[in-house]
């Protein structure tokens, strides 16, 4: 496995069964695409992001065909692969599904969530916590990626959590830059905590006022794009 470059962004994992490196690569080079580290319209080379994450051009290459397959980024013959635009129709149909979807199943968990596996939860918010503060957007992408679909897990439905991680794969993220500027991406990060001590304890109707709120933070991170 080529060593990582010092200082290059970390390629994350997902938990569950270990992930391939050619998988690892591919989490990294999605997480960048919805932080906004990669544009829409713009074409890169799998040399040129291999030196970007201090990583070999050949899993890079493998993970960008995965990305296309999603209909993530396009292929560019001879030059590499575009990453696909999202319309603000797109993002206002992603809200919304993924409204209807993750609002009513968190809030059923503040009655069915078993406490510890809603705790085993709690590291991962603190990941997500510790990445805004260091300003490191891709492993906050990562990290909350996992935390939501994780929390998903708990209402056992995989088909449902499929679902959302496809909306969340074709997510843009583009205000994230623009929060850590500001000094706000903190304050958001802390909501993923706040979901859980809601769930913790068993308020429904509080569960449900912070994911509105959450997820309409995300939209408005989508518009800043």
């Amino acid at each position: 496995m080529p060593a990582q470059r010092p200082g290059a962004p970390a390629l994350p994992t997902l938990g569950g069964k270990k992930p391939s490196y050619r998988e690892r690569v591919a989490d990294a080079l999605r997480a960048a695409l919805i932080a906004g580290e990669l544009r829409p319209g713009e074409v890169y080379s799998a040399p040129g992001l291999a030196g970007r994450f201090g990583v070999s051009a050949t899993p890079v290459r493998e993970a960008m065909l995965d990305l296309a397959k999603e209909g993530l980024v396009d292929t560019v013959p001879n030059k590499g692969f575009r990453v696909t635009a999202v319309s603000e129709r797109q993002l206002d149909e992603y809200t919304h599904i993924r409204s209807l979807i993750e609002i009513p199943t968190t809030a059923a968990l503040a009655t069915t969530a078993e406490p510890a596996a809603l705790e085993q939860l709690r590291p991962v918010a603190r990941e997500i916590v510790t990445a805004a503060a260091d300003g490191d957007l891709i492993a906050y992408v990562e990290a909350d990626i996992r935390f939501h679909l994780g929390l998903l897990a708990l209402a056992g439905n995989e088909h449902l959590v499929a679902v959302v991680g496809d909306l969340r794969k074709r997510s843009r993220l583009y205000g994230l830059h623009a929060l850590v500027e500001a000094g706000r991406l903190e304050a958001s990060a802390e909501e993923h905590l706040e979901i859980l001590d809601a769930l913790a304890a068993r308020d429904e109707s509080a569960v449900r006022a912070v994911m509105t709120r959450h997820l309409g933070h995300v939209r408005g991170l989508w518009a800043a794009g």
